[in-house]
């Protein structure tokens, strides 16, 4: 991306790639790697589809210095554009639902963005997202000069873990059978099953998906996590990319976090959360000995401390009791 270099810009991707030999200690020769997205700038994944983009839109001519940048996005995508559109001096704006944490449109607005809050649901599907992206239609219409990113359609969105994720992760672990990610645009999984495709690799795509989403066809329910998951189903998804699909309760996303940070003093999100569950508590007994895994630690914890890590939020709403997990030990 010539346009982004010698700033924080060019330190988006190369991630770490860490080994967590205490929580996967087996006697089966499996090895588990974690991918460590949430250590980009901006604290997320979402920082290579919202840099490549931007870049790209810029390349072509789309947007410049003056732009209004106008997305609908939960939290990370939009703190990624936010920051990007901070630094390129462009205006940014976040079409966002009741379901955005306090704390996540707290860092846009120390970024600089605009808050458009979608207060009631599409009436058809009874979802926020399809309410949230007429939003973005009506205000790239009406406002001069602005574009949409699209995260839900853009091709750099998946091209962008195609090139950067899958790929650094097949360089330094070399063979890798399977991988394991969450859901939300499904951008991050298609990227990597598009790289594995391409380069002829035996590598299984496992995608984990919140209960309460449709993504996998699951029955639509309540949520409360943003990141994972979706009342539609994503054209991403059109494709069918995956080997394995399992969906995760929340106050099981929640026990993965605490599995993770005690064992890994790795603190991550409930995407992360439930990738870790996924693998640890149902696939794990199905993988061959000696199998290699990755798996994508999505963004960082401390965006969840009054949900994920708050004992009495999980007991109220998630209607579990997560005291069993000693996070000082």
């Amino acid at each position: 991306m010539p346009s982004m270099t010698k700033d924080w810009l060019s330190c988006i991707g190369n991630t770490p790639l860490v080994q967590l030999s205490r929580l996967f200690a087996n006697e089966r020769g499996i090895a588990v790697h974690a991918k460590l997205e949430m250590l980009n700038p901006n604290g997320s994944a979402k920082d290579r589809p919202a840099a490549r983009m931007i870049s790209a839109a810029l390349e072509k001519g789309l947007i410049g210095p003056g732009s209004v940048i106008i997305e609908s996005s939960s939290g990370n995508m939009a703190i990624s554009l936010a920051a990007i559109c901070s630094q390129l001096g462009m205006r940014f704006i976040s079409v966002v639902d009741p379901k955005t944490t306090a704390q996540n449109i707290r860092i846009m607005r120390a970024y600089g963005a605009e808050i458009e809050l979608v207060q009631q649901p599409d009436p058809i599907t009874g979802e926020f997202l399809p309410a949230r992206l007429n939003k973005v239609k009506h205000l790239v219409q009406r406002i001069p000069n602005s574009f949409w990113p699209n995260q839900y359609g853009n091709e750099n969105n998946y091209l962008s873990h195609r090139d950067g994720t899958m790929r650094e992760i097949a360089a330094e672990l070399g063979q890798v059978d399977y991988v394991v990610g969450g859901l939300s645009t499904c951008g991050t999984m298609l990227g990597c099953a598009t790289f594995i495709k391409e380069q002829r690799l035996d590598t299984k795509i496992v995608a984990v998906d919140a209960v309460g989403s449709v993504i996998l066809g699951g029955t639509k329910g309540k949520r409360f996590f943003p990141g994972l998951g979706a009342g539609i189903v994503p054209p991403f998804n059109q494709s069918k990319f995956t080997d394995y699909a399992i969906q995760v309760k929340e106050a099981d996303m929640a026990a993965g976090c605490r599995m993770l940070v005690q064992h890994e003093a790795i603190l991550a999100g409930p995407s992360s959360g439930a990738v870790i569950y996924a693998l640890k508590e149902v696939l794990f007994h199905e993988i061959p000995d000696g199998s290699v895994c990755a798996v994508i630690l999505h963004d960082r914890g401390e965006r969840y401390m009054d949900t994920v890590y708050n004992e009495e939020w999980v007991a109220q709403h998630l209607n579990a009791d997560l005291s069993s997990f000693d996070l000082h030990k």
